[in-house]
């Protein structure tokens, strides 16, 4: 059974920083492709990055060069290192996995990746 955890989520200050983890289990980790999602209130799910199976990283524009998406397939899991946080990424985080390649972070795309973790809120207060 394929199950996705997210961990790491919380308050944080304008300008602060989280570090978001996704450990996937019930599945070969290394053949899929994992992304980070995200939801505010009232709002589609909107892409944040992908990584594909060899480590190759696709952002946002909206969070270029203010997040850090990585992963271990040795520990089956998925990192989002964010930064200079602001009230516009307060959401619920989610993590993603399709097999082989990745869907895209395109309006839309997440109904195209098959599992989901239930998510992780993260809340930025000015």
């Amino acid at each position: 059974q394929v199950q996705l955890v997210e961990s790491g989520g919380g308050s944080v200050q304008a300008g602060g920083s989280l570090r978001l983890s996704c450990t996937a289990s019930g599945y070969p980790f290394g053949n899929y492709c994992m992304a980070w999602f995200r939801q505010a209130p009232g709002k589609e799910r909107a892409g944040v990055a992908t990584v594909d199976r060899i480590g190759t990283i696709t952002y946002a524009d909206s969070v270029k060069g203010r997040v850090t998406a990585s992963r271990n397939n040795a520990k089956n899991t998925l990192y989002l290192q964010m930064g200079s946080l602001s009230s516009e990424d307060s959401g619920n985080y989610f993590c993603a996995a399709q097999l082989w390649a990745c869907p895209g972070l395109y309006d839309g795309s997440w109904t195209k990746w098959r599992y989901w973790g239930q998510g992780t809120q993260v809340t930025v207060s000015s």
